[in-house]
């Protein structure tokens, strides 16, 4: 039997911190999905589609990666593992500040569905301070953003930014 895990994120957009885990998550799983999910609770830059097939073309570039999933998951997260057979959901964990809403995700996804774990993988340090709000802001701010994410990243957004119109700084 192999190891299923799935990868989930909003992922708005993919960076490489999300690709360090996804990446090491891969090194120990048979099988790796990433799991771009809606959240009712953000407003993303990119819409569900976009995420999708922008997380996509990320892995899809990645060498270390081959064989490694992305599926768009509406719904609960636990249906989505059980549906795929997967026993465990892998999240990076950044900061004390992700440690209570991670707990409180935890407990909640473990009355839904007690055959589903999750594990938690810490960011290189580098990678500590790293999110996709922050990669927004310092882009849309006039930021240099590539250290933080792909090239991929960088033109899609820039992409999204001049088709609407708006000025980067």
């Amino acid at each position: 039997m192999s190891s299923i895990a799935i990868v989930p994120g909003t992922f708005d957009p993919i960076t490489n911190g999300h690709v360090d885990i996804i990446k090491r998550a891969n090194r120990i799983f048979d099988e790796v999905i990433v799991a771009v999910a809606v959240n009712s609770g953000k407003s993303p830059m990119f819409d569900f589609k976009e995420r999708i097939e922008l997380t996509r073309d990320v892995v899809n570039s990645e060498s270390e990666l081959v064989g490694v999933e992305v599926e768009g998951v509406k719904g609960l997260l636990v249906d989505f593992a059980k549906s795929r057979g997967a026993k465990v959901i892998v999240r990076g964990l950044r900061a004390v500040s992700d440690f209570e809403y991670e707990l409180q995700m935890a407990f909640m996804n473990r009355r839904l569905n007690s055959d589903v774990e999750m594990i938690y993988m810490m960011p290189y340090i580098k990678y500590s301070f790293l999110s996709s709000s922050i990669v927004k802001d310092v882009f849309i701010n006039g930021g240099d953003i590539n250290q933080f994410v792909s090239n991929i990243v960088i033109n899609r957004m820039k992409n999204k930014f001049f088709n609407k119109g708006v000025a980067v700084k």
